[in-house]
């Protein structure tokens, strides 16, 4: 028989060895006092205090060095944010501020300890207007500290806590500010109450802004806020003279990529993305797709000098509309007359550019979308950018719709990229909104040779000194460019619409100098505009292409572009049509 072991503890849960001890010293004591030597009893209960304190002491030590050497916190598992520069500073190219991380305040309130509830929904509501009522009293009426509100200013946090309100505490906490509100809104984006970028340039870096907030340093991107301020202000007029459903502004350099501005419209505060619709916080430069309509003429006429098909002398006839298939092409101001192809640019004629797209062929014709980036979302780093509409199927009659701007939906993102390499050389580069180096190198794919890109900047200077974008020129900075407006189509009635239209004006300056001169493009478009003051047909060279003038005109001097004498020979001459004053745009 064997003998069962000692229990390892005793009756009430506790360590019979740690019982063992106590018991220990409480019979020192007893015998000290036993002896009649109650000094060896006061030593001894000193003894054991000190040696408690030690104890506790140790105990405590050893905690905090776990926690702060392996606690969740440290490894950013858990706990709250660490305080300071949480997201860097936003800025210019030229370091002027767009977004900041500013010390801001959360109230909190602890209902077990306010003595008088009335008196404090009282003083509250009456301190902050905008405090949101039932929050307020779902924390009053609750057991424990909750947190009410935040994002308080410390001018709000002061005078609140001057109030004396017990149970009403503070905690600071970093608050996302953007300083210019609605101006830029689009392209800087906004975070979160979290510290997470959401849209443009606070979601696109957002791990490179936080990067740059822990080295204290700060993120810029590509924009200029001169030539972002005088591209808001003349879309913003351009929006109220035509009151359109939306409106885009781009401004881009054409060797790098860098979007030097980008503006759409209806806009938003990012400091309170919430009160705005979703409709307001859509970037249309890269988020909206459209039927560009006559802009795409210049893709056209492109491949078609390009691929050899046409020189600027060729022939096309448009005497009459152009039958292919099922489908009857015409010309929105018919010119019924035989075209060279700088006419037919000129004049904006449909039946000349479908002519024109017939010779070059669906295949090749697709080719050239895809070299062009026309069949993809717009490289670029913004997480917006949304895919086109394309054809399903390469024919004659897809050929002849794209050629001239329908049957095929794009971003203006897109439209800028494609135009770059009309006019930068031929070279496909993605855009960018981050800050390039001077002078960086972009390194990109061929998508027309460099005579084809410089036959363009001679058509579309003409096409603005003799045709549909008259009312984009402005002298002395050599302005180029192609209107387009194109009738969208209404699903209600299955066809498109005699009222709702797209126009756009895409821009080029200065046109003149060799391949490597600095050059920008500016791209304008206005979604349904109505007929305004004019009370006329709010085409592209209409409504559009009058407000890419003044944007150029506004922002040439920050760009360093300075006016040139009228005359100036284009690089690869074009024989200039006398001016009818039939300006066909469509």
């Amino acid at each position: 028989m064997s003998l069962a072991p000692p229990p390892v503890f005793d009756r009430w849960g506790l360590p019979r060895w740690l019982m063992e001890r106590v018991w220990g010293l409480e019979h020192a004591f007893e015998r000290a006092r036993a002896s009649g030597r109650p000094e060896d009893d006061t030593r001894i209960r000193i003894f054991v205090l000190l040696l408690l304190f030690s104890i506790g002491f140790v105990v405590l030590t050893v905690g905090a060095t776990r926690a702060a050497l392996f606690s969740d916190a440290v490894r950013g598992e858990g706990g709250p944010p660490v305080l300071g520069a949480a997201r860097a500073d936003l800025v210019d190219r030229n370091g002027k501020m767009l977004a900041a991380d500013l010390l801001h305040y959360g109230l909190y309130i602890d209902p077990r300890e306010i003595w008088n509830q009335a008196e404090t929904r009282r003083t509250l509501s009456a301190a902050m207007p905008g405090l949101d009522r039932r929050r307020l009293e779902k924390a009053l009426s609750g057991s424990r500290r909750v947190f009410v509100i935040g994002a308080l200013t410390p001018e709000e946090k002061t005078r609140v806590n001057d109030l004396g309100l017990p149970g009403v505490t503070f905690e600071p906490e970093q608050h996302r500010i953007y300083p210019l509100g609605p101006s830029g809104a689009h392209i800087i984006g906004f975070s979160d109450a979290g510290g997470e970028g959401l849209s443009g340039a606070e979601a696109a870096f957002n791990n490179d802004i936080r990067t740059a907030g822990r080295a204290g340093k700060t993120m810029p991107i590509s924009i200029d806020l001169r030539v972002q301020g005088a591209l808001e202000d003349e879309l913003w007029k351009a929006a109220a003279e035509f009151t359109p459903k939306g409106a885009v502004g781009v401004v881009a350099d054409v060797h790098t990529g860098e979007i030097l501005g980008l503006a759409s419209w209806p806009v938003f505060d990012p400091n309170h993305p919430g009160k705005s619709s979703i409709d307001a916080q859509t970037n249309r430069a890269a988020n909206s797709i459209y039927e560009m309509g006559s802009t795409f003429k210049a893709f056209t006429v492109a491949i078609g000098l390009d691929t050899g098909v046409a020189t600027p002398e060729s022939r096309f006839d448009a005497t009459h509309p152009f039958q292919i298939g099922y489908r009857t092409i015409s010309d929105y101001h018919a010119t019924r007359a035989v075209l060279n192809l700088v006419e037919v640019f000129q004049h904006s004629s449909n039946i000349g550019t479908a002519r024109l797209a017939v010779g070059i062929g669906p295949q090749r014709m697709g080719d050239y979308f895809n070299r062009l980036g026309l069949t993809t979302p717009a490289k670029i780093e913004l997480i917006e950018t949304r895919r086109p509409l394309t054809p399903k199927v390469w024919n004659e009659d897809a050929v002849a719709s794209t050629s001239f701007g329908f049957g095929m939906n794009v971003t203006p993102l897109a439209v800028t990229r494609a135009m770059l390499a009309l006019v930068n050389g031929g070279q496909s580069i993605p855009l960018t909104i981050h800050k390039l180096a001077p002078g960086a190198k972009v390194a990109g794919s061929r998508a027309v040779s460099e005579k084809t890109s410089l036959q363009m900047l001679s058509i579309m200077r003409a096409n603005v000194t003799g045709g549909s974008g008259k009312s984009a020129n402005i002298e002395g900075l050599y302005v180029g460019g192609k209107t387009g407006t194109g009738n969208k189509w209404d699903p209600a009635v299955k066809r498109y619409s005699n009222v709702k239209q797209v126009s756009s004006f895409a821009a080029v300056f200065p046109t003149t100098g060799d391949l490597p001169t600095k050059r920008y493009f500016v791209l304008i478009l206005l979604d349904e505009p109505n007929r305004g003051h004019l009370g006329v047909d709010p085409t592209g060279g209409i409504a559009a292409a009058p407000t890419a003038g003044r944007v150029i005109e506004r922002i040439a001097p920050f760009l360093d572009i300075k006016r040139q004498p009228e005359g100036v020979p284009q690089v690869i001459p074009v024989e200039q049509p006398a001016d009818t004053g039939v300006v066909g745009e469509r």
